[in-house]
């Protein structure tokens, strides 16, 4: 896990003054950039005597953090039991099912749309979370919480970008739990305290912007859940805030595949949306470092790829 290259974006950037460069991170085992957060979780918790021999291992996840948990529980002889809406793409389920794990499907609010997760779905998420893990005594692995899933990025992400393309001038990031922001943005200020930091987030639910949300079924999978209370990240490291439609996402994940033959997800368009809205205004010339977070094969059921 970790250690994934990074490739310079030139094909789509052509044209363009400035650079953008992406870390792979569907290129770990569980085809995101989850798995860091998961072995650094279990280990921390084995370490700090958290995680006894035998018991259950609980997260609610959109289907990365759980993948990964699958995958390290798998190895180190835990059971695994992942809670999810059913508004996730099918393929994420199959997968961690597929890796041993237990996956128990919780219903969307009747409200929602199929296949767009609300900030109400991840609420009913996370109540069945927290009494599945009392009635199994199991260890809660929580992403939103707990340090390693920042520790994991300061400690890796963040350095092997600067180690493998020298100096950056800027870093956005597609929120979820905050943790892939709050690592690399708080390790990117310690390198150099000039790297601009931003949070990315859909339009219509920017909550972390201080906005109230009015596109809570958003398409962006993964995060976005109007959920302004995100322990991880540390205020001083945010130099701004930047705004994605479902539209943008989707169309330059589509570019990303069609013309650098990088095959990604939802988040990895959005990502690559705000460094080109960079790179066309306040950040012209720059380099710009997006990760890629996920394979685009976990979305082949839902209308990101078109039949």
């Amino acid at each position: 896990m970790g250690c994934t290259p990074v490739v310079e974006l030139n094909r789509l950037t052509h044209g363009i003054d400035g650079r953008i460069v992406a870390k792979l991170e569907f290129l770990n085992p569980g085809s995101s950039k989850k798995d860091r957060i998961a072995r650094q979780i279990i280990e921390d918790a084995e370490r700090e005597g958290l995680l006894k021999p035998g018991q259950a291992v609980i997260e609610l996840t959109s289907g990365n953090t759980g993948t990964g948990l699958a995958i390290v529980c798998a190895a180190r002889g835990y059971h695994f039991i992942a809670v999810m809406s059913r508004g996730n793409s099918t393929e994420r389920a199959r997968m961690m099912k597929a890796l041993g794990a237990e996956v128990v499907l919780v219903d969307q609010c009747p409200d929602s749309t199929p296949g767009q997760v609300s900030g109400a779905d991840l609420e009913r998420v996370r109540q069945r979370t927290i009494e599945l893990t009392a009635e199994r005594g199991a260890f809660r692995a929580d992403q939103f919480k707990l340090e390693g899933s920042w520790r994991a990025h300061f400690k890796n992400t963040g350095p092997e970008i600067i180690q493998q393309v020298g100096h950056i001038d800027a870093f956005c990031d597609f929120v979820g739990s905050g943790g892939t922001f709050a690592g690399c943005s708080k390790y990117f200020k310690e390198v150099d305290h000039s790297i601009d930091c931003y949070i990315v987030e859909p339009e219509g639910a920017a909550v972390l912007s201080g906005e109230k949300p009015t596109n809570p079924n958003h398409r962006i999978q993964g995060g976005g859940y109007s959920m302004p209370d995100l322990s991880l990240i540390d205020s001083a490291c945010i130099d701004g805030f930047m705004k994605v439609t479902d539209e943008d996402a989707m169309y330059w994940a589509r570019q990303l595949a069609k013309v650098e033959g990088l095959f990604a997800g939802f988040s990895a368009g959005a990502n690559l949306a705000a460094a080109m809205q960079l790179l066309k205004t306040t950040h012209s010339g720059k380099t710009i470092a997006i990760l890629l977070c996920d394979s685009g094969l976990k979305y082949l059921s839902t209308d990101l790829w078109p039949e």
